[in-house]
């Protein structure tokens, strides 16, 4: 971002504190401008000609682009994929916290793999159990994967809906 006398261009697109447009302005007008209002003169991009610029209070550029790179990078990372443990016996209760967990992890923005352990013939009850949590959550989310019997687990993943 260039501020203020790090401008090169001859003449602006300025555009004032309310966002008002002022139209195309000698850079040094733009300054003066700019110092007698206690502001700074930001050029927004270097892309056309003249290129366009705004009057801004002192640091709001700065915070301005902070907030862009903040919003990119929250943009840009993946989903955390985070896991919730149940058992086949579980009760009512324990069956209810759990489904609201999910659904806060689901609103926030993340994944969720739901793993029930399994003891002997439990496999069954185990994929009853994760159905159940599915349908439960539609509303939040969207299973990625089918149910997993493996072993000692059953799994399910489910995303956030966009």
């Amino acid at each position: 971002m260039i501020t203020n006398e790090k401008i090169k261009a001859t003449e602006v697109q300025l555009t004032g504190l309310n966002g008002e447009d002022l139209g195309v302005v000698p850079t040094a007008e733009a300054l003066a401008m700019a110092k007698k209002l206690k502001v700074d003169l930001v050029c927004t991009s270097l892309m056309s000609s003249p290129p366009p610029c705004k009057l801004m209070g002192a640091g709001a550029a700065k915070q301005e682009a902070q907030q862009a790179r903040r919003q990119e990078a929250k943009e840009n990372c993946a989903p955390k994929v985070k896991e919730i443990r149940l058992t086949p016996h579980i009760e009512e209760h324990d069956y209810d916290t759990k489904r609201s967990q999910a659904e806060r992890i689901l609103k926030s923005g993340d994944a969720v793999m739901l793993v029930v352990r399994i003891q002997g013939k439990e496999g069954a009850q185990a994929k009853e159990l994760l159905e159940r949590l599915i349908r439960d959550l539609s509303g939040e989310g969207s299973k990625k994967t089918g149910i997993q019997l493996s072993g000692k687990q059953a799994a399910v993943q489910l995303d956030p809906l966009q």
